[in-house]
C-alpha cells in the first residue's frame, strides 16, 4: 500500500510538473503575459496591504478594505493618465498656429543640425510632413487597425487578470488534504511561482528606483549644464518610477515621453535626451541584471542568457518574462536539491 502511495505521490508530482509548464509557456501564443503580471502584481499588492489593514481591521473584512483601496488607486490612477495623455495631445491641435510654428521650427533645427545624407528624407515643410503622415496611416491602415486591437486586447487581459488577482486573493488558506495528491502538488508549484513572482517583483521596484535616480540627474543635472529647462521634469519623475515597475516596457514608455518633450523644446534637446538615454540604459542593463541576479541568487550573465534566449524564443513578451520564469526554474531546482 506505502510503495503504491509513493507511486501515486510521484506521478502526481511528475504530472503538476508537466502542467505547470505547459501552461507557462503556453502564456506566449496565447498572449496572455499582460493578464499574468497584472493577476500576480495585484495579488501580492492585496497580501502585502492586507497586514496593514489588519491592524485596524480584523478578520476576512481587511482584504477587502485592500482591494477596495486598490481598486480605488487604480481607477484614479487611470482616469489621470487617460486625461492627461489626451490633454497633452490635443493641446498643440487646439493651437493650430502653434503647432505648426513648432513644426516648421524643429524642420529648420533639423537642417541645419544634422547631415545632409539624413535631411534629404525628411520634410521640407509642415505641409510636405502632413501630406507624409496621411500617405503612411493610408498605406498602413491594416497595421494601425493591429495595433489598436492589440492594444484593446491587452487592456481587457490585464484587467481580467488584475479581478482574478484579487479573487484569489480572498481565497482562504486551507490545510493540504492527504486524498489530493495532484491538488497538493500543484500547490506546491503555484506557490514556488508566486514566491519567485514576489522576489522578481521587489527587484523590479529597486531597478525602478535606479531608473528613476539616473533620469533625476540627466533632468536637473546634465540639461541645465546645456542650457536646457526641461518642462514637467517633476511629472517625468514620477512616471518614470511608475512605469519603470514594468519590466522592459516601463522604461520604452519612459523614455519615449522624455524624447518627445524634448522635441517640444528642440530638435538639440531631443537628440541630448536620445544619446544620454541609450547611454545610460546600457549600463541599467548590467545594474538591472545585477539586482534581479541578487534577489533570485542568481549570477548576473545567468540573467542576461535568460533574457537572450527568451527573447530570441518570444520576443519582447520572453524579455519580461524571462526573470520570472528563471527565478522559478532555481526555486524548482533549489528545493529538490539539484543545485
Amino acid at each position: 500500500m506505502e510503495i503504491r502511495n509513493a507511486s501515486q505521490a510521484h506521478w502526481c508530482q511528475a504530472a503538476s510538473y508537466g502542467l505547470i509548464l505547459i501552461a507557462l509557456f503556453a502564456i506566449f501564443p496565447l498572449r496572455l503575459l499582460p493578464c499574468f503580471l497584472a493577476g500576480f502584481i495585484v495579488y501580492e499588492i492585496i497580501l502585502a496591504l492586507t497586514p496593514l489593514v489588519e491592524r485596524l481591521v480584523k478578520g476576512p473584512i481587511a482584504r477587502w478594505i485592500s482591494i477596495l483601496f486598490l481598486s480605488v488607486v487604480i481607477i484614479l490612477a487611470l482616469v489621470t493618465g487617460i486625461t492627461k495623455i489626451i490633454t497633452f495631445l490635443l493641446h498643440d491641435f487646439q493651437n493650430p498656429a502653434q503647432f505648426h510654428a513648432t513644426a516648421t521650427k524643429l524642420l529648420v533645427d533639423a537642417q541645419h543640425t544634422l547631415s545632409p545624407v539624413i535631411t534629404r528624407y525628411l520634410p521640407s515643410d509642415i505641409d510636405e510632413l502632413q501630406h507624409q503622415v496621411v500617405t503612411w496611416l493610408r498605406e498602413h491602415l491594416v497595421v494601425v487597425q493591429t495595433f489598436g486591437r492589440n492594444a484593446a486586447h491587452t487592456f481587457a487581459t490585464m484587467l481580467i487578470g488584475m479581478l482574478l488577482g484579487a479573487i484569489v486573493s480572498l481565497r482562504p488558506a486551507s490545510k493540504f488534504r492527504s486524498d489530493a495528491p495532484l491538488k497538493e502538488a500543484l500547490l506546491d508549484r503555484l506557490t514556488n511561482l508566486a514566491a519567485a513572482f514576489h522576489n522578481v517583483v521587489f527587484a523590479q521596484i529597486k531597478v525602478s528606483l535606479v531608473n528613476t535616480v539616473l533620469t533625476c540627474g540627466f533632468l536637473f543635472g546634465v540639461l541645465p549644464l546645456f542650457g536646457l529647462h526641461f518642462p514637467f521634469a517633476k511629472t517625468v519623475v514620477v512616471l518614470t518610477f511608475v512605469a519603470g515597475l514594468l519590466p522592459i516596457i516601463g522604461n520604452l514608455i519612459s523614455n519615449t515621453v522624455i524624447v518627445l518633450i524634448g522635441l517640444s523644446i528642440s530638435l538639440e534637446a531631443a537628440l541630448i535626451a536620445l544619446v544620454y538615454l541609450i547611454l545610460i540604459h546600457k549600463l541599467e542593463y548590467f545594474i538591472n541584471a545585477r539586482i534581479f541576479g541578487t534577489r533570485i541568487s542568481a549570477k548576473t550573465w545567468e540573467i542576461l542568457l535568460a533574457m537572450l534566449v527568451f527573447e530570441s524564443a518570444f520576443g519582447l513578451a520572453g524579455v519580461v518574462a524571462a526573470p520570472v520564469y528563471y527565478a522559478y526554474l532555481k526555486s524548482e531546482l533549489r528545493e529538490a536539491k539539484l543545485i
